[in-house]
C-alpha cells in the first residue's frame, strides 16, 4: 500500500531520529527524562507483577513513553 504523502517521515523514522538525538544530547534533551520516568514505572510494575520481569517492564515502559512523546 502506498503512503498518501511519501515526503513525511514514517514513524520509524522520526523515532529512530529521536533516538540519536536522545543519545548525543543525554539528559539535555527534552524527551530523555519521561522515557527514563516510564522505564522506570515500567520496571516497577514488573516488580510488582508475576506475569512479567522487572527487564521487560523497563522496555515496556521506555518504549510507550518514547512513543508518546514521537507521537505528539
Amino acid at each position: 500500500m502506498a503512503r498518501q504523502h511519501p515526503e513525511e517521515p514514517t514513524l520509524v523514522e522520526v523515532t529512530i531520529e529521536e533516538i540519536k538525538a536522545m543519545s548525543r544530547q543525554g539528559i539535555a534533551h527534552p524527551s530523555t527524562r519521561p522515557v527514563l520516568i516510564g522505564g522506570a514505572i515500567g520496571a516497577f510494575v514488573g516488580l510488582l507483577l508475576d506475569a512479567i520481569t522487572w527487564p521487560v517492564g523497563l522496555f515496556a515502559g521506555a518504549a510507550i513513553a518514547l512513543l508518546m512523546r514521537v507521537r505528539r
